[in-house]
């Protein structure tokens, strides 16, 4: 077994401690171990990127770089046992989501060098929220997900509540309750999965029918699996897990089990198993977020200092989307397919009002923000869609995103810390006295607007030509869903158009009242090394996508056929649709 997922998850979890251990009085070598560390982050992601076969998993076997060994295994007598394994692994749904950790982790670390208040803190949360972000994107036990899951949540509320900026407690409380409340949301879905469903190797050991610690052959899985469909496997033998492979095999939850497809156990009006997607998917869709959950990001983005900023809208905001890929569409297909249309229609409701506040906005930060909620719109319609486009884009969209969020929360940093600032109607002709950060600014708003040649253009149209084709290929959603996202994209060029029309263009000038304050320079070297990478990545997967498509387009091949494929179980036709 091999440890590189390991090193990726534990390398910056592991030197929190060195970072404690370093003086205070020592500045230069914190940001330099931090940075040091970050960038090995970066060169192990990038290997476990190029090393990634393309291959299309739904198994446990499709999976790659595997490390799966027994953590907790607790007897329950009569009631069985309870599993929980260290599981790790990577597949195509996963991989682009590793690619880019490791890259804004290191661009991250150096957008925080002018960090001075309580450095040694400061960086050992940094990394402590890096390790937890790769966590959540490697973990294949939902136990150990939902754990790394938590462990973001410390972290992100103490560098928002401390290093934030005046409205810091106010932004980092709500940050903490709305994802603490989604968090319960999951939690409570964890468990009814896990009273649900048996591993049918281990529960083949406790059973006698295999000898411990040997490998179950497909032949003796099925036997267990019929077994248990014929109720002829008492209790105390079953071994109850979290294994994220296992739940979404349809076979291994137990019959007239709480989340069993064809339990009928209700709820009310509602089957338990559809109001457990809808629980599980509220709690991720407070953490992308969508409309209406999505209050919490514009204040967390405004006292967030720029890093931070950074960090929440390229990595944490993806947490979210990647939950629905890895664990809400695979483990309750037929909810998917049966909500498909609630779901794209909630997407483009997401897309339109995002737009539509970002229009409204003159706090250039806020406008990002709002933004990034409308940009996440798009990988919810994608995911509805359930079309090999509509995924691949969703995918694409999530990664893309994330380098141009980047882009443009460092822009406003940029703006904030020569002017303390961000009001768009206090500046007018920066291109007279900036031309290098008018040059990255104008990338980063094409980019994210959906200029062709640019990342967020494939990502958008993938979405778009998955959504029209949902009509004729997997039925999930009408043609006029598609057309009115489109609206999203004109709302999205009019509200970064009419920015630069505002702040870069025209005669130069600034408010009266920041005119003593404010001293505008170009880009400097540090502004230069985090702005041109990331110009290079958003214009070379915008014009060669399938560096990132060949990566993950096998992966969502067999993502959709088991979707589709256990999606349309008798279960979804004689559903209500609403309570």
């Amino acid at each position: 077994m091999n440890f590189i997922l390991t090193s990726l998850i534990f390398v910056p979890l592991v030197s929190v401690l060195l970072i404690l251990a370093l003086p205070s009085r020592s500045v230069q070598l914190i940001r330099t171990v931090v940075c040091g560390i970050t960038f090995l982050e970066l060169l192990l992601a990038v290997w476990v990127y190029l090393q990634f076969q393309t291959v299309s998993p739904i198994s446990e076997s499709g999976y790659q770089f595997v490390e799966k060994v027994n953590w907790i295994t607790l007897s329950l007598n009569s009631l069985g046992f309870l599993q929980i394994t260290y599981f790790l692994g990577v597949d195509g749904l996963s991989i682009s989501m590793v690619l880019l950790t490791g890259i804004i982790g290191f661009m991250g670390a150096i957008s925080s060098l002018p960090v001075t208040k309580s450095i040694k803190g400061y960086f050992a949360l940094y990394l402590l929220l890096l390790g937890s972000i790769m966590g959540c994107f490697l973990a294949l036990d939902l136990f150990l997900f939902y754990l790394f899951f938590e462990f973001m949540l410390l972290p992100m509320y103490f560098l928002i509540g401390i290093w934030g900026g005046s409205r810091r407690e106010y932004a980092a409380i709500k940050f903490f309750i709305y994802t603490l409340v989604g968090s319960i949301f999951i939690l409570i879905v964890i468990i009814g999965l896990y009273t649900s469903v048996i591993d049918p190797q281990a529960t083949a050991w406790q059973a006698n029918l295999l000898a411990p610690g040997t490998k179950a052959s497909p032949a003796v899985i099925t036997h267990i699996q019929q077994l248990l469909a014929a109720g002829k496997l008492p209790s105390r033998v079953l071994v109850h897990t979290f294994s994220i492979p296992d739940m979404i095999t349809a076979k291994n939850f137990i019959p007239d089990s709480l989340l069993h497809v064809a339990s009928g156990k209700m709820l009310g009006a509602i089957p338990i198993r559809l109001m457990a997607f809808l629980l599980i998917f509220a709690g991720f869709a407070i953490k992308m977020p969508l409309v209406p959950v999505h209050t919490w990001l514009p204040d967390a983005h405004v006292e967030a200092p720029t890093p931070i900023s950074v960090i929440l809208a390229s990595l944490l905001l993806k947490v979210g989307a990647y939950g629905l890929l890895r664990i809400v569409y695979p483990v309750f297909p037929d909810a998917a397919v049966y909500y498909s249309f609630f779901l794209g229609l909630l997407g483009v409701i997401t897309i339109i009002y995002g737009a539509l506040c970002a229009l409204a906005m003159s706090d250039l930060k806020k406008l990002i923000a709002y933004s990034s909620v409308s940009h996440m719109g798009f990988v919810l319609l994608g995911l509805a869609a359930l079309t090999s486009e509509g995924v691949n884009g969703a995918i694409y969209q999530m990664f893309s995103h994330g380098l141009i969020s980047a882009m443009l929360f460092l822009v406003v940093g940029v703006i904030y810390d020569r002017s303390g600032s961000r009001s768009i109607v206090c500046f007018r002709g920066l291109a007279e006295v900036m031309p290098a950060f008018t040059t990255v600014t104008v990338i980063a708003f094409f980019a994210s607007l959906g200029l062709p040649g640019l990342a967020g253009f494939i990502a958008e149209f993938l979405v778009l030509l998955g959504a029209f084709a949902s009509a004729t290929t997997s039925g999930m959603l009408p043609p006029w869903l598609a057309v009115a996202a489109m609206a999203g994209m004109i709302l999205g060029a009019a509200y970064y158009l009419w920015t630069l029309q505002r702040m870069f263009f025209g005669k130069h000038w600034i408010h009266p009242e920041l005119r003593e304050r404010t001293k505008l320079p170009d880009l400097t070297t540090r502004e230069y090394c985090l702005f041109i990478p990331l110009a290079i990545l958003v214009i070379v997967f915008g014009i060669f996508p399938s560096i990132l498509l060949d990566k993950i387009g096998p992966g969502v091949s067999g993502f959709l056929e088991h979707v589709l494929v256990q999606g349309g179980m008798p279960i979804t036709q004689a559903l209500p649709l609403l309570p």
